[in-house]
């Protein structure tokens, strides 16, 4: 799909030049909103907050000043983001009515850079899924098929961007939540090396692999957006130093000559549709058309990552979640009879029924009679994909392979069967436990679904996978 949106850069020019309105943007951003309400990928506006923003940045324009490298641009955040404006739910029934006391830090990045956010998009309530059918407001529907889902957890933020919402979105992505969804819809996803983009006001699901996801039409939108809200944090620990040459690409590669990639072996096998692979190594030769020099690579621990994902993964979740007890905020019963009874009441009641289950997954893998035999041994193992990774990037530049093994499922298919479900995750996860930088390209059509090419770089190596994908995805879809 192309966008009526321009790129975000040119958005910017116009609106500091006084060509365009930031109040006009923001309208148009909120009709197509409304258009497009079928697909429940909002969960409620910030339509009064966004138009006063956007008053105040034409009065400054208006005075001679510049607005920001986004000045006026449109945007929505996944409801797991704080965001002043409008309440944050995770799209869970336990926050209901929850307005945040300060802002997320990637938000206040953007903001003073002109950006201005007009809603807050669907997901699986927490993040804790592959279809944004686990929200308790409602499944997201696919832009390309009603039937479909449109991935997960970050379905309403991909399905806003296709349905040209606004030029950009935020998404998380812990094991695949902003590429996978991208794959499924048909846009650009992507995941940061780890600690790239402040967490810091995003409410958290698995700590050791959360990062911001950013969801566009264009890997140079992405990157451009990336830009204006990468690197360290005081709120944020684990935030690294930006590239010092930034990531806006000014001087596209000319071809990818010189360029390594490897072709992941494990994420071409058997288990992937015969359709979808067929379009990722149609993908593949494009790459090897524009002088890419391409070999396979074998990484086996590939393999296990799904296994220490859902293991790992619920365990941080459990811990995360303990603070949601009906005491402080969110939801609470007034007919507790004591402080135990309403504990009971409000996280029976307030969580779903994936959020329970991945609760009762980490409680038990952390238990002291099980601790050695689940969570270590998958400590040790995430371990050795790690080193397995790193060892396969002193041979090549990048990996490619498949986001997901299929193109999006049905709408309820694999709701009751939360194995089937992980497994959708089996292609993103290895990067999200290794901490490096990963970007999704729509390719060739299967079906009339879309299919995502993923693109994986080393650690701290996000510029030259910005360079990379840039090619790719005009080479791809000329």
């Amino acid at each position: 799909m192309s966008s009526m949106w321009q790129p975000v850069d040119e958005i910017a020019r116009d609106v500091n030049s006084g060509k365009l309105s930031a109040v006009t943007l923001v309208n148009k951003a909120l009709t197509r909103i409304e258009e497009s309400k079928k697909y429940n990928a909002i969960i409620t506006l910030t339509a009064d907050r966004a138009r006063e923003r956007a008053e105040t940045i034409d009065t400054k324009i208006q005075s001679g000043q510049s607005a920001g490298r986004l000045a006026g641009v449109p945007f929505i955040a996944k409801d797991n983001f704080l965001v002043f404006g409008s309440e944050t739910t995770a799209a869970s029934n336990i926050l209901k009515g929850f307005t945040a006391p300060y802002q997320s830090t990637v938000i206040n990045m953007l903001e003073a850079e002109g950006a201005i956010c007009v809603a807050k998009a669907n997901l699986d309530a927490f993040g804790h899924g592959g279809s944004t059918e686990n929200s308790d407001f409602g499944p997201t529907l696919n832009p390309h098929d009603t039937n479909k889902v449109p991935g997960g957890s970050s379905g309403g933020s991909a399905a806003a961007v296709v349905l040209d919402m606004v030029p950009f979105a935020l998404g998380t992505d812990t094991g695949g939540s902003s590429r996978q969804p991208a794959s499924f819809s048909g846009c650009v996803g992507y995941k940061p090396t780890y600690g790239l983009m402040s967490r810091s006001g995003i409410i958290a699901m698995a700590s050791s692999t959360d990062t911001v996801g950013v969801l566009a039409h264009s890997v140079s939108d992405v990157a451009y957006v990336t830009d204006c809200m990468s690197g360290k944090d005081s709120l944020d620990s684990t935030t690294i130093d930006r590239d010092p040459q930034g990531y806006i690409i000014d001087k596209p590669l000319s071809s990818l000559k010189g360029k390594k990639i490897g072709v992941i072996k494990e994420y071409m096998s058997d288990g992937v549709d015969s359709a979808v692979k067929a379009s990722i190594q149609q993908a593949i030769d494009a790459l090897e058309a524009q002088g890419a020099d391409i070999e396979t690579i074998s990484i086996p621990s590939l393999s296990l990552a799904l296994a220490v994902y859902y293991v790992l993964v619920p365990a941080e979740i459990s811990s995360n979640l303990s603070r949601y007890d009906g005491q402080r905020f969110g939801y609470s019963d007034s007919a507790a009879k004591d402080l135990e009874d309403s504990y009971t009441h409000a996280r029976s009641k307030g969580f779903g029924k994936e959020a329970k289950r991945r609760i009762m997954i980490g409680t038990h893998v952390l238990s002291s009679g099980y601790y050695d035999a689940y969570y270590k041994k998958a400590q040790l193992v995430r371990t050795k994909i790690i080193k397995e990774v790193d060892r396969a990037f002193q041979s090549v530049d990048f990996l490619v392979g498949p986001t997901a093994p299929t193109t999006a499922f049905n709408i309820g298919q694999n709701i009751h069967d939360p194995i089937q479900m992980y497994l959708s995750d089996l292609m993103t996860v290895g990067a999200s436990l290794t901490g490096i930088p990963a970007i999704v390209i729509p390719v060739h059509k299967v079906n009339g679904m879309p299919v995502g090419l993923q693109i994986m770089a080393p650690q701290n190596a996000d510029r030259a996978l910005f360079e990379v994908a840039q090619v790719a995805q005009k080479e791809i879809n000329t």
